[in-house]
């Protein structure tokens, strides 16, 4: 047949392409939410500790205070994200169920996206299609912005939308992303196409799939610079507390030189984790 060798080629290179795209989905996956569980590490835990230690304390200095304050602000935006995701992401799931979208996936063997897994994506990633940061959008909204960017941008914008974004982040195991199964999106024209004209479009999508791959390999070592900068503060905040806690007098006036620079480095600490709480990585 005509041609033959060709279209056998280029759709092995293709398949090829998809499944490097779905480790590194998988990857930008399991660091998304890597992040999302030390953002919430910092924000329930390592905070109330501080604060309880600064209120335990005699005479205080009332300029912490501010940044206590700074903190709760930024720890309320993080929250309400949280919070919108949470509620929304059932009713989203159940829209997947039917239309289109629903075939998409029955064909590609994926589950839905479990509200772990889009808060942690909507709280990692910057812009949606539209422009508007995901931070911004609330509940289905966001959802629906993280995983259109994860399938290759909205449908509009000749992406692979929601769905793609879906098949590519199917929920499974205990990290939260796997894969299921993706759909070829050329699998029709594959069984009744002629061979030069499958080959010539298995290779157009080889080479956006492969553009794409190095905008998710971007993002990933940018979730990952922010991991290591995020432990780097709370594994900061948790040595200087251990040490006053162990060393330093109840009442504040009897600090050492040394002690009152140890809880100002410990109050930076948290004002840097304020800041990298709501921080995202801008597509």
């Amino acid at each position: 047949m005509f041609n033959g060798a060709l279209k056998r080629e280029a759709i092995a290179t293709l398949k090829s392409i998809q499944g490097e795209y779905e480790s590194e989905a998988i990857a930008i996956g399991q660091a998304s939410e890597q992040l999302f569980e030390l953002r919430q590490t910092s924000s329930q835990k390592i905070f109330t500790q501080v604060e309880g230690y600064i209120n335990s304390l005699a005479n205080s200095p009332k300029s912490f205070d501010k940044t206590f304050d700074e903190y709760r602000t930024s720890y309320s935006t993080f929250n309400e994200v949280i919070c919108a995701i949470e509620a929304d992401a059932e009713l989203v799931n159940a829209q997947l169920g039917g239309g289109a979208t629903a075939g998409v996936l029955a064909g590609a063997g994926v589950a839905t996206l479990a509200p772990t897994a889009a808060m942690a994506v909507a709280t990692t990633f910057g812009t949606a299609g539209t422009g508007t940061a995901i931070s911004a959008l609330y509940g289905a909204a966001a959802t629906n912005a993280a995983l259109a960017w994860i399938g290759g941008g909205t449908l509009a914008a000749g992406g692979g939308g929601m769905a793609a974004g879906n098949a590519f982040l199917a929920l499974a195991g205990p990290a939260g992303w796997a894969i299921a199964g993706t759909t070829m999106l050329t699998a029709g024209l594959y069984a009744r196409g002629k061979n030069k004209k499958i080959a010539e479009q298995a290779t157009s999508e080889a080479k956006r799939i492969q553009s794409l791959i190095s905008e998710i390999v971007a993002a990933k070592a940018k979730t990952f610079s922010l991991i290591d900068l995020t432990k780097r503060h709370i594994d900061g905040v948790k040595t200087l507390l251990r040490n006053l806690r162990k060393h330093a007098p109840i009442n504040y006036l009897d600090f050492s030189t040394d002690q009152k620079d140890i809880l100002a480095a410990l109050i930076n600490h948290v004002y840097s984790l304020s800041i990298l709480l709501n921080k995202r990585i801008e597509l």
